[in-house]
């Protein structure tokens, strides 16, 4: 892990902009070791370019400073980027190579694929250290399913495997329980509160505040675009804030470290 006075990811003065308009501009937002994070926002507030900026996916304006810094250095290689930050999304799903099995979609994230082709070559590391995601994520059982034929929960299973192949510092997770029924976002959200324990960063990006864990202890409110909020979770997760970013009457209740809006 990295050390805690250089935060792990840092944005200042990044601005995304399409078709001549700004659909995000963050002034500063940093990320420090350890730390656990949800950044909430209604659909169409910037959620998913945050990500896309985060994992260089989405290139930001050019400024005199780099916008986006990963433990303090303004360049990166792509790659190398890719291990510090494991992501998971229902994009990155929908990206899988048709009838990929789960052992090779968890293989791919050590080549930045979503599949295993021809020219790679799995080392016999790279082999026992899925075994070892799969065992822990409850999946060893469905390593040569194809991922098509598997439930969304299990699917989203397989895509933290991908994403946890290089014990990246920071797992960020973008719109993790879409899609899931009662079930299987339980489960899935067990399953994130073990790797809260592991020592990295979660990043949850959401706009369901069921998702954000016990573990979250900072909470960041993102409205076109732009951070409206950003603190502590107990103080900026209030009824009123919620009901002002989400424009509608709202009735919080929090028990045993989870929120709920009635």
């Amino acid at each position: 892990m990295c050390p805690t006075h250089t935060p792990l990811l840092e944005l200042v003065d990044a601005r995304v902009v399409r078709d001549g308009r700004t659909i995000l501009a963050i002034e500063r937002l940093t990320l420090n070791a350890g730390e656990h994070v949800a950044v909430l926002g209604p659909n169409g507030s910037g959620k998913s370019t945050l990500v896309g900026m985060l994992t260089r996916d989405i290139q930001p304006l050019a400024t005199e400073a780099t916008p986006v810094r990963l433990l303090g250095q303004e360049r990166w290689e792509l790659l190398e980027a890719r291990r510090l930050l494991g992501v998971v999304s229902a994009d990155l799903q929908n990206r899988t190579v048709p009838g990929v099995s789960v052992q090779d979609l968890a293989l791919s994230g050590f080549f930045g694929s979503f599949g295993i082709f021809r020219w790679q070559n799995p080392t016999s590391e790279m082999r026992a250290r899925v075994d070892e995601l799969l065992v822990r994520l409850g999946i060893e059982s469905l390593a040569d399913r194809r991922v098509d034929t598997l439930s969304t929960g299990e699917a989203r299973r397989a895509l933290i495997a991908r994403a946890l192949v290089h014990d990246p510092p920071v797992l960020v997770l973008d719109e993790p329980c879409d899609g899931l029924d009662l079930s299987a976002a339980y489960l899935l959200r067990q399953t994130l509160r073990d790797l809260a324990d592991g020592g990295r960063s979660l990043v949850l990006v959401t706009h369901h505040i069921d998702d954000v864990l016990p573990e979250v202890e900072r909470a960041i409110l993102l409205d076109h675009g732009r951070i409206v909020a950003d603190g502590p979770k107990h103080d900026i997760l209030t009824a009123e804030a919620l009901a002002a970013l989400y424009g509608i009457p709202v009735h919080l209740e929090e028990r045993d470290g989870w929120f709920r809006i009635w």
